[in-house]
This record gives structure tokens, C-alpha cells and sequence, in this order.
């Protein structure tokens, strides 16, 4: 590996680590349910945290180096621990989503009691027009360990706004341009998970127009924000 790959999986091993706390602390796992992986850029490579250590014990050094076909990178920090269970979900994203830099999972309560219902949360807040362009959708059902949950995300969001797609009977996965991005997008699905299942015990939500919803995303996307917050 050239240094500047080295430098790179450093800086991914690092975030990936901080990043587990955020689930953590806005309450979207429990236990050691839930995942954070993040695409080494310049190499077919990404890391992923192991399976069943607890948040509170995992460090940089824990985290898993993968190629792109899920398989451990020998001789590396965390080589020794079995990656996540859902290892093989998050490679197949990166094979065919070249775009996606960062992978999420989790099983928060509101939407994964969506997913429960196979139900997409409809786009009835300005916070979901912004942030996923429209209804969140529902992906097929798909057993864990293997890649068929990769297919499931990539047949549901190819083609779609949405960075959020609720698993049937499993919960929300959610992509990002990396790793902060995607665990950005599972704080946000959840939120508007609880507060749209909240507004539906009052009544029947107020769905937004089609050209509001993509003004919305439009704005929100290139317009909210610092300068220095956007790609060049």
C-alpha cells in the first residue's frame, strides 16, 4: 500500500470508531446491534466495526480493513475479530453504489417499527423533502449474512433520493458521500420516523406537492449551509 492509502485507512479507522458513539448517543442501538462502515478513498477497501464488542469498548485499532468482496485484510489492526455480521451488505453497497462512502445501520425504534410494518414513511415534513427528496422507502425482505441485504438496498435506492431505506422486518440502512454523512442520514430517519408516527395518532398527515418537495431538496442541497459545508 502506497502511504497515502496508509494515511487514508488511519483517518477511516479513526472516524469509524468516534462515529459508533454518535449512534450511541442519540439513541438509534442498543447492546452491540447496529453498524458503521466508511470506504477507504483511493483503494477498493473499507472498514466496518466487529461483531459483538460493546460501544463503549471499541477503539480505531478494533475496526476491520475489508476489500470490496467483504473479505479481511490479513495482518491488519482488528484482523483477529470476526467483522459485522452485516459485512457482506455493506461490500455489495460499495461494489455497485460507487458514490457511497459511508454505510449505516441500525435498529432505532421508530423506524424500525416502520420497517416492521413494511410500510415507506411519506414525505409529509419540510425535514424529509430536505434531507431524502421524498417518501422513505420499504426494501424487500433478506436474511442476515450474506449479501442479500446489499442487493435489497441497491434495488431500492438505485435510481431513488432517498439515502434511507427501511429493510422489511429488519430496520433502516442508510448511505452517505461517507461514513459522518450516512450517520447523519440515520439520525435524521429516525427523527422524522417518531414525528410522522406521532402526527398519524393525531390524524391523517398532509402529504407535500411533488414541485414543493423538489424546491425543498434543491435548496437543502445546494443552497443551506456554509460554503464551506458544499463539495467544491
Amino acid at each position: 500500500m502506497t502511504d497515502d492509502v496508509e494515511t487514508a485507512i488511519r483517518r477511516i479507522r479513526d472516524e469509524v470508531a468516534a462515529l459508533h458513539a454518535e449512534l450511541v448517543r442519540y439513541g438509534l442501538v442498543v447492546w452491540t446491534g447496529g453498524n458503521v462502515s466508511g470506504r477507504v478513498p483511493g483503494a477498493d477497501l473499507f472498514v466496518i466495526k466487529p461483531s459483538g464488542v460493546p460501544y463503549d469498548a471499541l477503539t480505531a485499532d478494533d475496526m476491520i480493513l475489508c476489500d470490496l468482496d467483504g473479505r479481511v485484510i490479513a495482518e491488519t489492526p482488528g484482523a483477529h475479530r470476526s467483522p459485522s455480521s452485516d459485512t457482506a451488505a455493506h461490500a455489495y453497497v460499495y461494489r455497485n453504489m460507487p458514490h457511497v462512502g459511508g454505510v449505516v445501520h441500525t435498529h432505532s425504534t421508530y423506524a424500525t417499527a416502520w420497517a416492521a410494518r413494511a410500510e415507506p414513511i411519506p414525505c409529509v415534513l419540510t425535514a424529509m423533502a430536505d434531507e431524502f427528496g421524498g417518501d422513505i422507502p420499504v426494501g424487500p425482505f433478506a436474511i442476515i449474512g450474506d449479501d442479500s441485504i446489499g442487493h435489497g438496498i441497491v434495488e431500492t435506492l438505485t435510481g431513488h433520493r432517498s439515502r434511507a431505506v427501511l429493510m422489511r422486518n429488519h430496520g433502516p440502512f442508510t448511505i452517505g458521500s461517507d461514513a459522518r454523512d450516512a450517520v447523519k442520514a440515520a439520525v435524521m430517519v429516525e427523527d422524522v420516523a417518531r414525528t410522522v408516527h406521532l402526527a398519524r395518532q393525531l390524524g391523517d398527515p398532509h402529504p407535500i406537492e411533488p414541485a414543493a418537495i423538489d424546491a425543498l431538496f434543491d435548496r437543502y442541497q445546494h443552497v443551506y449551509g456554509q460554503p464551506t459545508d458544499k463539495e467544491p
